[in-house]
């Protein structure tokens, strides 16, 4: 038949299309098709990275053996707080947990992102990187979550509707915390913290809720506040340290050659998102003071605080008088523990307990 048709050109292509078409829809209908919940939505994480990658990147990887929906969970009707158990219980297969968040349920895993801990990346790196064989334990054996990924938001600073020019100037303030540990770190400088959900940080400093906010550079940026807010701190008070995983279930029933292949994919779109959280750290606030090496986001009119060498010090007495002891006063002794294997021989600071 098919030396025939081609003496009709125009019926022979119809045909080969015909037969590609229907190639495609039977791989398509074989397709593995994955839902997963993302990160926080609107910022540059989600928008640049997470989402480009499950909605097209894995179909290249996996030719098109791997499908997936991706929403982020706060625009998902899920309550962070409820996302780990969410994923135990396969309810969510392939999810995201805000360590800062789940830290109320599981306070061990905000070890790695405790306010005043880590002042720069390289510091960040460092912890994540020490304490993750403890983090991918602690969710297979009480969770049956398998760690794929963690990932990071730029830095999380302190944006304010009026002038400060360091830690001490905050003393008095009410001011947008998303942690317990935020929390308490903010109660030690004097400040009175206030917990808000990021989607509601604009309306919050708008109502006259709060007048300060820590959140990310970059991410404080997408959502106006350098609109309403005039000074913005240079020093990284924390990070927002996430976990992507999946339930152990849903995980075991992809064959391994597609594991490997997302486990590979999701490897190089952490390192994509690490890299880019170190970069949009220093254009968040270019942005927000409207630098012109502001590529990233939107101009503003801003003041950057410089970080002085008292805020420094105040950062440091911080973390060692009232953070960490604190979070092992919640946390318990199998936190020391955990920390002094994993975070003292690299950081030089031993947990007590309480």
């Amino acid at each position: 038949m098919l030396p025939a048709l081609r003496r009709f050109p125009i019926l022979f292509a119809l045909l080969l299309a015909g037969l590609a078409l229907a190639s495609a829809a039977r791989a398509d209908s074989h397709a593995i098709r994955l839902k997963i919940v993302g990160g926080l939505a609107d910022v540059s994480q989600y928008v640049r990275y997470e989402e480009p990658f499950w909605r097209s990147r894995i179909m290249e990887l996996t030719s098109g053996r791997v499908q997936a929906e991706i929403a982020p969970f706060d625009r998902s009707g899920i309550r962070g707080q409820e996302m780990l158990q969410l994923m135990r219980l396969g309810v969510v297969p392939f999810g995201t947990a805000l360590l800062a968040i789940v830290a109320t349920e599981e306070p061990e895993f905000n070890a790695v992102d405790l306010p005043a801990l880590a002042p720069d990346m390289a510091s960040l790196r460092q912890t994540v990187s020490a304490f993750r064989p403890h983090i991918e334990q602690v969710l297979r054996e009480r969770y049956q979550i398998e760690l794929l990924g963690i990932y990071t938001y730029p830095a999380q600073v302190v944006f304010c509707n009026r002038p400060f020019s360091g830690l001490a100037d905050l003393a008095g303030r009410r001011i947008r915390s998303s942690s317990v540990g935020q929390s308490e770190m903010l109660q030690a400088l004097g400040a009175t913290p206030v917990v808000i959900p990021f989607a509601e940080v604009v309306q919050a400093i708008r109502g006259g809720v709060v007048e300060c906010a820590i959140t990310g550079t970059l991410s404080g940026n997408a959502i106006g506040l350098h609109e309403i807010t005039t000074h913005v701190h240079a020093m990284a008070l924390a990070w927002g340290i996430s976990i992507f995983g999946a339930n152990a279930t849903a995980w075991a029933a992809i064959p391994t050659d597609l594991q490997a292949i997302i486990r590979s994919g999701v490897h190089d779109l952490e390192q994509q998102i690490w890299n880019a959280a170190d970069r949009e750290t220093g254009e968040g606030l270019a942005c927000n003071a409207g630098l012109p090496s502001c590529t990233a986001g939107r101009r503003g009119n801003m003041t950057v605080v410089p970080v002085s060498e008292a805020d420094n010090e105040r950062r440091r007495r911080l973390l060692t008088d009232v953070v960490l002891p604190r979070w092992v006063n919640r946390c318990g002794p199998d936190c020391v523990d955990a920390w002094n294997d994993y975070l003292a021989p690299v950081l030089g600071i031993r947990a007590r307990p309480d």
